[in-house]
């Protein structure tokens, strides 16, 4: 039998049912599986059916009717097309996403020289102060700039199923580091005044960096 043969009785076989019984084949061996692709209901998908031709047990002596089984199915996953803005809201999300780690660990030594002198009312350091500011604004600037991209590109690739609850859980931990940054920036202005202000500004910072950095590493997992 012909491959063309073989594959019009394999979709014959596949309209018919799992357990359908095909015309005969003579002179083939006694198991045979054929590749062939069917419309699922959903026409938007296409699902691989792998088709295994069986000797019956129950015919005659020469008689070479085949049974046909399905023995596997799985679908594809079903092509989504992004635009050209969002490849590029990807590479500036993931680039000043490099910038991350960096004004954390910054955040977390000055932060911590300002709390200690604050606590034991000694002489804040200069260079503390003024690293701390800026590195609250930069934070400011990469979350900003991220949350923006990553909204944006979250909304864009709703009907991508690949990596949809991957995408979600990074982009929930994230959007909670921003809620804790708001805080943080909120309550600076009051830490030198109340030493429980101080621990809540340090406590929620230290919150909002590790939220971010869970997500931050989620989204590495299988990217490369």
């Amino acid at each position: 039998m012909t491959t063309f043969s073989l594959l019009t009785v394999a979709l014959l076989a596949t309209a018919q049912g799992p357990q359908s019984q095909v015309a005969p084949v003579p002179d083939h061996p006694d198991t045979l599986a054929v590749a062939v692709h069917r419309f699922a209901d959903d026409s938007a998908r296409l699902a691989d059916a792998r088709l295994v031709f069986r000797l019956s047990p129950d015919l005659p002596a020469g008689d070479r009717r085949f049974l046909v089984t399905e023995d596997t199915v799985r679908h594809r996953a079903r092509a989504v097309e992004v635009s050209d803005a969002y490849e590029m809201r990807l590479r500036i999300h993931r680039y000043a996403s490099y910038t991350m780690i960096p004004l954390f660990a910054l955040q977390s030594v000055a932060g911590n020289q300002l709390y200690q002198a604050d606590k034991s009312g000694a002489e804040k350091p200069g260079w503390a102060k003024g690293t701390h500011v800026a590195g609250a604004v930069g934070l400011a600037a990469l979350f900003t700039v991220n949350t923006v991209t990553g909204v944006w590109n979250l909304w864009e690739s709703r009907s991508n199923e690949t990596g949809r609850t991957k995408r979600w859980i990074h982009s929930l931990l994230l959007l909670g580091s921003d809620a804790c940054f708001v805080y943080s920036g909120v309550s600076a202005g009051d830490a030198k005044n109340s030493q429980q202000t101080r621990d809540n500004h340090r406590n929620v910072s230290y919150a909002g960096m590790a939220s971010a950095l869970v997500g931050y590493a989620i989204m590495l997992v299988g990217n490369h």
